[in-house]
């Protein structure tokens, strides 16, 4: 069932959905052609804001938490796609190790964490997993709220005579490890120089070493490209964003670049808006360059805002998951949605494996506006089918239709996996 949504399309962006269903043979074999040159993640899955004259990503995960979310209908295609990414790696694989976060009280996250191995286990692989928690020292049951079970093992390192290791867990030697773990409180010597073995996504990929900011300017050379296929203004499937480093919520440092950055993004917003017509407030989202869980995010639509945090709002901004400590942050316009479910603000978060999309749901906030972040406490999510409707737009149909409308989802969200493919390069260790 197609959730209804109370959206109304106007201006540039209906007319940029219309684009974007005409050319869609064009866009496909252009991401074919990027596909030849740039591997794409594993998996990723990316949240979106479509403002009714805006439609951009806002943020890129890498190690998606939310597989449990999405429809029963999408499990043929999630799992064509786990087979295709697999052969890439380990075409003969028969064991995958699989590594989640510590969240062992979590039932929601250890859900996702079912339906992913469940996923994975369609493939034709043994699928166990493996736990980096200290408190795992032995093989852990853990019942979940739906009746399934999951065996959480502590994992093993086994130290090879060329020096490198492999790791592993009692009797099962994976050709490769997915790690659905974040890595926000670092790369733990357990994973350090396992070579033999396929890491996925590398560990370049965490939050211990990853940037937001590399990522949307990796993003800004996809959509260059991509606008310029499809003769469209940039800006309206890309938010503007700046960067300040060496901040320091606690001690008051770095509040004189963040009010600069707010002013100048704000003024190029503005220009923007006044030359679409667009009657909105502009406003700036500001958040640590690394880490996730909506932690550490704020919305501001003026400089003196950042430069008079109280003690709580710097407390909430200074430390992420894991406890790590904010020193960068990410300025990044702010993209208000338009969308709404159950009458509260919605956004799309958009799931990939490998280059295909392979579902999606709704984030929904009951208590949240539409200019502020909705990955926040008090969420729910409710699932979209995307399973035809994300790669077979209807050109015989409007842009609000729900082919349509789920076909520019996946474009969009294709871009952000494709910059996150060309941030892995850029960034991996050796690489300049």
């Amino acid at each position: 069932m197609v959730p209804h949504l109370k959206t109304a399309l106007n201006g540039p962006l209906l007319a940029l959905e219309k684009q974007i269903i005409e050319a869609s043979t064009s866009i496909e074999r252009w991401f074919r052609l990027a596909w030849q040159d740039h591997t794409p993640p594993f998996y990723g899955s990316v949240d979106l804001r479509h403002a009714g004259f805006k439609l951009s990503p806002v943020d890129m995960n890498l190690f998606p938490g939310g597989f449990n979310n999405l429809s029963d209908e999408m499990m043929p295609l999630a799992i064509q796609a786990a087979m295709a990414a697999i052969e890439k790696y380990c075409a003969d694989a028969r064991n995958l190790l699989l590594i989640p976060e510590n969240h062992t009280r979590n039932n929601f996250y250890l859900m996702n964490v079912a339906r992913l191995a469940s996923i994975l286990r369609q493939t034709g692989l043994e699928v166990r997993l493996g736990s980096l928690n200290p408190e795992i020292v032995k093989a852990t049951d853990i019942e979940l709220p739906n009746g399934q079970r999951l065996l959480i093992e502590p994992l093993k390192r086994q130290q090879q005579a060329d020096g490198s290791a492999r790791l592993g867990l009692e009797q099962f030697d994976p050709c490769a490890i997915l790690l659905n773990n974040d890595l926000s409180a670092g790369i733990p010597e357990l994973l350090q120089g396992i070579d033999q073995q396929v890491l996925l996504p590398p560990l370049h990929a965490g939050w211990a070493v990853r940037r937001k900011s590399k990522h949307f300017a990796a993003f800004n050379q996809v959509v260059d490209d991509f606008a310029e296929l499809l003769h469209i203004d940039p800006w309206l499937i890309n938010p503007y964003f700046g960067l300040c480093e060496n901040v320091n919520f606690q001690e008051r440092t770095g509040e004189q670049c963040m009010a600069e950055e707010v002013d100048r993004l704000l003024t190029r917003i503005r220009a923007k808006y006044k030359e679409y017509g667009i009657a909105e407030d502009a406003f700036v989202i500001v958040k640590a360059d690394a880490g996730t869980y909506g932690m550490g995010v704020m919305s501001v639509n003026d400089a003196s805002q950042v430069m008079n945090l109280n003690r709580k709002q710097r407390n909430k901004m200074a430390v992420v998951k894991e406890g790590l400590e904010v020193s960068q942050v990410l300025l990044q316009e702010g993209v208000p949605t338009i969308e709404q479910l159950e009458g509260s603000s919605a956004e799309p978060v958009v799931y990939m494996i490998d280059r295909y999309v392979v579902g999606g749901f709704y984030r929904v906030h009951e208590s949240r506006s539409r200019q502020e972040s909705l990955n926040a406490p008090g969420m729910h999510f409710v699932p979209l089918p995307f399973e035809t409707s994300c790669i077979r737009p209807d050109d015989a149909e409007p842009p609000e239709a729900a082919p349509n409308r789920f076909y520019a989802y996946g474009v969009v969200a294709r871009l952000a996996l494709l910059a996150a493919a060309i941030e892995l390069e850029q960034t991996e260790p050796g690489e300049v």
